[in-house]
């Protein structure tokens, strides 16, 4: 067997992915599709994003009916990139409101 050789794949010229965190189980949830909505205190922009997961489980949100059935049988990895997801659209909840959906 011969030594395999990693090569790095350069981006375009001003071309980058960012990537957003969240804890699990939402992240599962979001690459599982059950959950298209993501509440933040500050407006993103469109597109494609590294979907990463924190180091740390909301141990509550495990005891929500529908996130348990959708994140039943998956592995709840933290701390790593687990997927893509896109951006569709984005927009700031009024001053004091509450988060336009849980």
């Amino acid at each position: 067997m011969g030594a395999s050789r990693m090569s790095l794949a350069t981006l375009p010229e001003g071309d980058w992915i960012r990537g957003i965190s969240i804890r699990q189980p939402y992240a599962a949830c979001i690459l599982a599709g059950a959950k298209t909505v993501e509440n933040r205190p500050a407006r993103w922009p469109t597109g494609w994003v590294l979907l990463h997961t924190s180091k740390t489980i909301d141990q509550r949100a495990l005891r929500i009916p529908l996130i348990g059935r959708t994140i039943r049988g998956r592995q709840l990895v933290t701390g790593a990139v687990v997927g893509i997801a896109r951006i569709t659209d984005c927009h700031k909840d009024p001053e004091g409101a509450p988060p336009c959906t849980e």
